[in-house]
């Protein structure tokens, strides 16, 4: 099997022009840190996936465990740990130009609401602008979505919703998502969906955000070589991609 980067470069000899990302410059949403989620499982599959970033383009990786009530319990002192594990084996390995930050996925679950309630700090990007990434079922609407917002809000935080296109509740109900961003909701759409990897709904639901110029940050939500393969194969080629990246996107500001 080709590698990512005879993939990237070709195997002749003749020379390919590279593609790139580097226009975004940074992504701000992807599972990079080793076996704390459903992402990479292992440091060394962590290192290729820097790598492929890398190549892709990107200067800098804001990374993004899940933090699940029920699944993956992760704590930011957890997550700070692997990340400085995975900042000493991408010296080791010599990746040394492509900036490594942390911040998490957070699921809008009963546990997350508790943190708000307690005032818990909360891992954020951004600097002080305080972007809070979360993401909900893909299927079932929560009953206390405005209710979150508000107290995200309240505390200090800029809510940004992960991949608004994935979730069924919103098909059919577009006026339900451009609500949401007139609420101060942030929009982050993911890469990939741009090339139908998850649905062909989802598809569609990204390419009408992007007509509307109602998406604030772009993501890989990288979890595996196959999610880089996929970015580099099918979603660089895409007409919306680059309509995409001409919209004022905050992803090279973070």
């Amino acid at each position: 099997m080709a590698s990512f980067f005879q993939k990237l470069f070709g195997s002749s000899s003749a020379p390919v022009a590279p593609v790139s990302l580097g226009s975004l410059e940074v992504d701000m949403h992807s599972h990079l840190l080793p076996g704390l989620d459903d992402g990479a499982e292992t440091m060394e599959q962590s290192v290729e996936l820097l790598r492929a970033m890398q190549a892709l383009g990107y200067r800098k990786l804001i990374m993004t465990p899940h933090i699940m009530g029920d699944f993956f319990k992760n704590t930011p002192t957890g997550i700070q740990a692997a990340l400085q594990l995975l900042r000493d084996a991408a010296a080791a390995a010599g990746i040394t130009n492509i900036e490594l930050e942390c911040a998490a996925e957070y699921y809008l679950d009963e546990w997350f609401q508790h943190k708000l309630d307690s005032q818990e700090p909360l891992l954020s990007f951004g600097g002080d602008n305080k972007y809070v990434l979360f993401e909900t079922s893909y299927i079932n609407e929560p009953f206390n979505f405005a209710e979150t917002v508000f107290n995200l809000k309240s505390a200090g935080y800029q809510p940004v919703l992960a991949h608004p296109e994935r979730y069924t509740y919103f098909y059919g109900r577009f006026a339900e998502l451009e609500k949401v961003r007139e609420s101060g909701v942030l929009l982050q759409v993911n890469l990939n969906s741009l090339a139908g990897y998850y649905s062909a709904g989802a598809k569609r639901v990204a390419e009408k955000l992007i007509d509307a110029g109602l998406v604030d940050l772009l993501g890989s939500d990288a979890h595996n070589l196959k999610h880089t393969d996929t970015l580099l194969n099918k979603v660089l080629p895409t007409p919306y991609l680059k309509k995409a990246l001409a919209l004022p996107l905050l992803n090279s500001s973070l």
